[in-house]
């Protein structure tokens, strides 16, 4: 099943590191320019049309630093909003808020632009049955942020780790030798659902022959694509991946394949413009 929240954990463990990178020994200019009993009503809104996600990460970030802040959630994390809409009401000790500001907002706007972008992705693969997958290329010590993020545009996350799946890929193959042999070895080490990385027609029927149980289809045109479901004829599951962007993304699910990974969901989605202002 796919998150409906982030694991407290993950969330814990990204403010944790946020907050300190951020705030330091403290925010010299708000207690020297704001009274310390002053307390502000803030609104997060959207200034663009997004995909909300991140919001237990930010509100985290304001408990942490105002645990009596009365906080007021307008939306949820996978909702698909337009420009000016409030995500939130924050009340609550001013020097608190405003230290928080900014680690609240980055989380927003990082994790808001990935399921933004993803959405854009499923969008244009409607129909067609394939499934949209992330991959591994995240930001270091965000993966789990990340790829949650992913989900609530509408993508199912791949491998989360090393240790979750078992992916053969080209240096594997080179230094095994060929994708047979680096198939039966995984096979004799006792692994399951393996799935092998295939460059060509050739070594698509290669891998199936050694009992591979999916493969991923590198940089394979539409029409190398169509070759190898044909091929594979339903026996394995098939992954199109490399290269792939919202210009061809079509063309590739038109082929047949069962999913299509794409590294741009997290790793060149831009960050969304959200903002949080003082109430009127």
């Amino acid at each position: 099943m796919p998150p409906t929240i982030p694991d407290p954990a993950d969330i814990k463990a990204a403010v944790d590191v946020a907050l300190a990178e951020d705030i330091g020994t403290g925010d010299f200019t708000t207690k020297a320019v704001i009274p310390a009993d002053t307390r502000l009503n803030l609104i997060m809104a959207t200034r663009q049309d997004i995909v909300v996600a991140g919001l237990p990460v930010a509100l985290e970030v304001f408990r942490r630093l105002d645990p009596d802040a009365v906080i007021t959630v307008e939306t949820n994390d996978g909702a698909k909003i337009p420009a000016a809409t409030v995500i939130a009401r924050i009340e609550g000790q001013a020097e608190a808020l405003l230290a928080a500001e900014r680690t609240a907002l980055n989380f927003m706007q990082t994790l808001s632009g990935i399921a933004t972008l993803t959405r854009t992705y499923v969008d244009k693969i409607e129909g067609t049955g394939a499934v949209l997958l992330d991959t591994r290329k995240t930001l270091p010590g965000l993966r789990a942020l990340s790829k949650y993020a992913t989900v609530m545009g509408g993508a199912t996350n791949h491998r989360m780790r090393l240790d979750d799946g078992v992916l053969i890929k080209d240096n594997h193959i080179a230094v095994a030798g060929a994708v047979g042999e680096a198939t039966r070895r995984a096979k004799a080490a006792g692994l399951k659902n393996i799935e092998v990385e295939c460059d060509t027609l050739d070594q698509v029927a290669e891998a199936i022959e050694a009992g591979a149980d999916s493969l991923l289809l590198d940089n394979m045109g539409p029409d190398m694509l169509v070759q190898a479901v044909d091929i594979c004829a339903g026996r394995v599951m098939l992954e199109a991946s490399g290269g792939v962007n919202l210009a061809t993304i079509r063309a590739i699910a038109e082929t047949g394949v069962d999913s299509i990974s794409v590294g741009a969901l997290t790793q060149a989605a831009p960050a969304v413009d959200i903002g949080l202002d003082l109430a009127d």
